[in-house]
């Protein structure tokens, strides 16, 4: 199937929910008003659990609190990561705990190691989503899924080069279809689209390489791989290029690890 078919096939893409469009078009009104935001998240229970979930560590506890410390980027951020796991709950053949503890972890990741630039909130937001086309993939094309998951994981670090070798086209594309569907910012549909391979020369958004790195140490923690195995398939040239240490992106300790007790709202 063409990337263009899967797209538009029947099921393939999850609706907007209905509370994030709401709330995105108040952000775009000249003076958003931050308690009929409030108001609006709290017709969404989900929604506004998840809201809370995303609220870029600030030590807040409900989105009522968090909603006067976020700046109106970050909040449009956390409004897209949350909307994403909301409308994606539960994908057949895809275990859910698992992947929304990657996809944290790959979040974390990317905010850690754009710490000292000015998109650490659209690197969190850009880390959780990356992986969405995966899900499409699974609700899309199930039986062939389902017979690339019992060959590899999802998490191996070959993955999307076995979904180009089988469809023409990997989770990359995907996400980024499914990102500009929902029009989200062309910086997330650039670092969805290019995280696989951001030294391609269509690539000019340089969080897509952040991403990149923070996907491949997440994956790494996935599938159990020990420092022998992370120092062998180390993307030295990319993270050269984002003068980042390796010690760094090695240490085990670089986050605090995502677990599956942390995902339990999101499933």
């Amino acid at each position: 199937m063409e990337l263009l078919q899967l797209i538009q096939s029947p099921g393939a893409l999850p609706s907007i929910p209905r509370v994030v469009a709401l709330v995105l078009s108040e952000l775009d009104s000249d003076e958003p008003d931050l308690r009929k935001i409030g108001m609006q998240l709290k017709e969404d229970p989900i929604m506004m659990a998840n809201s809370a979930r995303f609220n870029l560590s600030r030590g807040v506890t409900s989105v009522a609190e968090a909603l006067p410390l976020l700046g109106l980027d970050e909040l449009r951020d956390m409004i897209y990561a949350a909307a994403v796991a909301s409308a994606f709950r539960q994908v057949g053949g895809v275990n859910m705990p698992h992947f929304w503890r990657y996809s944290l972890n790959v979040a974390k990741l990317a905010r850690r190691l754009a710490m000292d630039t000015p998109q650490v909130s659209a690197a969190y937001t850009a880390g959780l989503v990356h992986a969405a086309g995966e899900l499409v993939l699974h609700r899309a094309l199930p039986h062939q899924m389902a017979e690339l998951d019992a060959a590899m994981s999802v998490f191996d670090l070959q993955r999307a080069a076995a979904e180009q070798k089988l469809l023409g086209y990997s989770y990359a594309q995907v996400g980024a279809a499914f990102a500009s569907a929902w029009s989200l910012p062309k910086v997330l549909v650039d670092v969805v689209a290019y995280h696989v391979d951001p030294t391609v020369p269509q690539c000019r958004e340089p969080l897509a390489a952040v991403v990149h790195l923070a996907s491949w140490r997440a994956r790494g923690q996935e599938v159990n791989l020990g420092l022998e195995a992370l120092m062998a398939s180390y993307p030295d040239t990319i993270a050269s290029a984002l003068h980042l240490d390796s010690r760094l992106v090695l240490d085990e300790k670089i986050i605090d690890w995502t677990s599956l007790q942390e995902v339990s709202g999101l499933v």
